[in-house]
């Protein structure tokens, strides 16, 4: 139950109360106000430029908060039950970078899901930590990665007992989520930190139906990506902590990384958003979930297509499920998930979150109207009459377990040679390879290159994957450590 006014949104009311002063700005942004850039100001309007400011005494200073935005940082922790709220300006990448940052330093280990967003792995690559890896269990019918299971979580406890903490996701971009509380007190229990990535989980903060959320299960840190579930814009992000956590330190740790020219529009729309989620949150998510389940009934319908829900929880490896992900298997199709997203994109005009080997996912939220599903409903039964084939020659891993010979460090900065792909097995990688989105890699540096990686590369740019990370941005090439070939 909030004990603050979440009626209250202090950056917003700071914000139109400097322009009922009518200030003469002699500072920075140089478009001031939007006068000096009217082209600008055409495109995005006089009132987003009119409040892109810099930090001043009445609107407070992000990197040293003793106001406002002290004030909405109090009224973020109310709604989320943490003890304390970051706005971070930099999106979750900089949350999850900075959650990582403040339990390990160099030579420190980390129990985590391969299948982690490259965020996590990046971090890893500055700092110096070493990840210990649980591989999660597939879904070889979905071709799909699950969550930890808590044995397994166990296992690389007690092999690494000196690990600082266990990383989360909660849920998957899938919608998977792992046992939750249970890895929280195993972890507690000896004596590690639990840092959770909620990128795809501040809904689940607002209503009930949803499955547990990383504060109510006890977690010391949580990274929440307001903008995308939330309704704030793109790149705004919050960063909870439990009440272990020193609320100093942390500070100073994303002011490390955090700009220190904060934009007032990406906190104002945090501060906003939150507003509406603690006041609303529950009736807004309810009519995301009756949106989907109508989708995932119709989808379901047409043949093939396997939309997929609860019925997959099996309270270990899939311990919850997010229902309001329209997750959909095109593989009985004949086709890869991507190109079902880009027929949908090229032919029907509908652009979804994603599409990988196997699935696409359509991001539903509280701005999709019944019309729109609908759309996405009849192109679905369209493309299937139009486009279905043979599924012979299919591939259907989305994730591959890794190999890891070097930390991600060590190989990332080691001497390093360019070899063309395909010459390129049995070799350690040192750079990243992946889709994107989700952005989890299929190669991370320190790892192994095998023939089985090599052909999902090759396989995923066939069918358009949109493929990121190495130097070479056609991937014909590698990056690989030099002098080193593991059998």
């Amino acid at each position: 139950m909030s004990t603050l006014d979440q009626t209250k949104a202090p950056i917003l009311e700071a914000l139109q109360e400097m322009k009922r002063n009518r200030l003469v700005p002699f500072d920075v942004p140089g478009h001031k106000r939007g006068k000096g850039n009217p082209d600008l100001t055409d495109f995005l309007g006089e009132k987003c430029l009119s409040v892109d400011v810099n930090s001043m005494k009445m609107l407070d200073n992000l990197c040293h908060p003793i106001s406002v935005i002290k004030e909405a940082e109090e009224l973020a922790a109310d709604a989320f039950g943490a003890a304390h709220a970051f706005f971070m300006v930099g999106g979750t990448t900089s949350s999850v970078q900075s959650m990582v940052l403040s339990v390990c330093k160099q030579g420190d280990k980390i129990i985590l899901p391969r299948n982690v967003h490259r965020s996590v792995i990046n971090i890893m690559i500055l700092c110096g930590a070493i990840p210990v890896y649980v591989n999660p269990d597939m879904n070889n019918d979905l071709g799909i990665a699950l969550g930890m299971k808590l044995s397994a979580v166990e296992k690389a406890i007690q092999e690494n007992p000196d690990a600082k903490a266990v990383f989360i996701n909660n849920p998957t971009y899938y919608g998977i989520c792992s046992n939750l509380k249970g890895i929280t007190e195993l972890a507690h229990k000896h004596g590690m930190k639990v840092l959770v990535d909620e990128a795809h989980g501040t809904h689940f903060y607002f209503n009930k139906a949803l499955p547990m959320t990383a504060m109510e299960a006890g977690a010391d840190m949580a990274a929440v990506s307001m903008h995308k579930s939330g309704g704030s814009l793109t790149q705004s992000s919050f960063l909870l902590l439990g009440p272990d956590m020193s609320e100093g330190y942390v500070r100073q740790i994303i002011n490390i990384t955090q700009t220190t020219s904060g934009s007032y529009l990406l906190m104002s729309s945090l501060d906003i958003s939150r507003r509406t989620l603690a006041l609303d949150g529950q009736a807004i998510f309810d009519k995301v979930i009756d949106m989907v389940e109508y989708a995932r009934k119709e989808i379901n319908q047409i043949g093939d297509y396997y939309a997929y829900s609860k019925e997959i929880v099996n309270r270990d490896s899939v311990y919850d499920f997010d229902i309001t992900k329209l997750s959909v298997n095109t593989l009985p199709v004949g086709l890869a998930g991507v190109e079902v997203y880009d027929i949908l994109r090229d032919e029907y005009d509908i652009q979804t979150e994603f599409g990988d080997i196997g699935n696409i996912l359509a991001y539903v939220s509280v701005g999709d109207r019944p019309r729109d599903i609908e759309r996405l409903v009849s192109a679905l039964a369209e493309i299937r009459r139009l486009y279905k084939k043979d599924r012979a020659g299919q591939l259907t891993a989305e994730y591959i377990n890794p190999r890891v010979i070097f930390s991600p460090q060590d190989a990332f900065y080691s001497d390093k040679q360019s070899l063309p792909l395909r010459e390129c097995k049995d070799m350690v990688c040192a750079e990243f390879v992946m889709c994107y989105p989700p952005g989890i890699p299929i190669l991370a540096p320190g790892e192994l290159i095998t023939e089985e990686i090599l052909d999902y590369i090759v396989y995923a740019k066939e069918k358009g994957c949109s493929m990121t990370g190495p130097e070479d941005m056609d991937i014909n090439r590698l990056n690989v450590m030099t002098g080193i070939r593991s059998k």
